[in-house]
């Protein structure tokens, strides 16, 4: 809030200073014209989208300040050439003459901002190129939300399967399934017998608690007879904290269990419809193959992260 706060008081502060100084030297000129003007006055012409785009105003803005500046007979505009659907503005006589009398204000406006900045301890200029260069990069907002989930995701714990998370494990997972496809035999078969279809096998499941609640689960399925060690399945995380990290966590922490078991590579099965998931996997180091057949009708695509020797 600071922050933003006294940016709006320096650009307001500037911006008062600005329209005092067109008086002073016998100039009838907006101060918010100015960013256009002088565009033109260094290209001589240029399309709306071309101005928009050097001086970081929106596409209407612009077009607002030209049809000011053309009521002034500042600027005029014409059809391009070479696209008749774009417009190009330029400044007329009267603004060309003005470009002539703003001359000594430059000079004058140059020697006193750099008086200034060579005043300031820090260098704001640079200082200013930096945050804005950093906020395009990733925005605050952009920038809170990760840190949102850094901090949600410490408090989520994963842990190894018991019996009593049972029913969450079938649960979370039909709610996802049934809410993009149907359930199958080999869903019925792997949630209703966990123990047995993937745990006595050789497999593991993992339970993603948020205090004390089940609120994600994933399962590493041995694959015998194929070409792939293990299968990376039935993950399901539960709306209420979809966004917060937990599928990362999770499959962080099987992919964790297959290397201390020595597998050389995790398969895994989904469908393209599902692109939240699939840019998890792809974060996870999950690259698309052609797969081996699927016993599951949704199975669309399928994943591989192979494993440094």
């Amino acid at each position: 809030m600071v922050l933003g706060v006294k940016l709006r008081e320096l650009s307001e502060s500037v911006t008062q200073d600005a329209a005092a100084l067109y008086k002073l030297y016998g100039l009838d000129f907006k101060p918010k014209w100015f960013p256009v003007f002088h565009i033109l006055k260094e290209d001589s012409e240029a399309t709306i989208s071309q101005i928009a785009t050097d001086i970081g105003h929106s596409h209407p803005s612009v077009v607002k300040i030209v049809q000011e500046m053309k009521k002034e007979d500042i600027v005029a505009s014409k059809r391009c050439a070479e696209d008749g659907r774009k417009t190009k503005v330029f400044l007329t006589e009267k603004g060309k003459e003005l470009a002539k009398k703003i001359q000594p204000q430059y000079e004058d406006v140059t020697a006193a901002t750099a008086e200034l900045l060579s005043g300031n301890t820090y260098d704001l200029w640079n200082a200013l190129e930096e945050l804005d260069y950093l906020l395009q990069e990733q925005s605050l907002l952009q920038r809170v939300l990760l840190k949102r989930k850094e901090r949600e995701a410490k408090a989520i714990q994963i842990v190894p399967y018991e019996a009593k998370y049972h029913n969450a494990f079938k649960a979370l997972n039909q709610e996802w399934i049934e809410q993009y496809f149907k359930m199958e035999e080999a869903d019925h078969r792997a949630l209703d017998q966990p123990e047995s279809y993937i745990l006595d096998k050789g497999g593991q499941i993992f339970v993603a608690l948020l205090v004390g609640e089940a609120v994600g689960v994933c399962a590493l399925v041995k694959m015998n007879d194929s070409p792939y060690d293990f299968e990376l399945a039935k993950m399901a995380v539960s709306p209420k904290v979809q966004g917060r990290g937990v599928g990362y966590l999770l499959g962080k922490a099987i992919l964790e269990e297959a290397r201390q078991r020595g597998a050389r590579n995790v398969y895994l099965e989904s469908n393209t419809k599902l692109t939240p998931a699939l840019r998890l996997y792809q974060k996870l180091g999950f690259q698309k193959i052609q797969g081996i057949p699927s016993p599951y009708e949704r199975s669309n695509i399928q994943m591989v992260v192979e494993f440094a020797e």
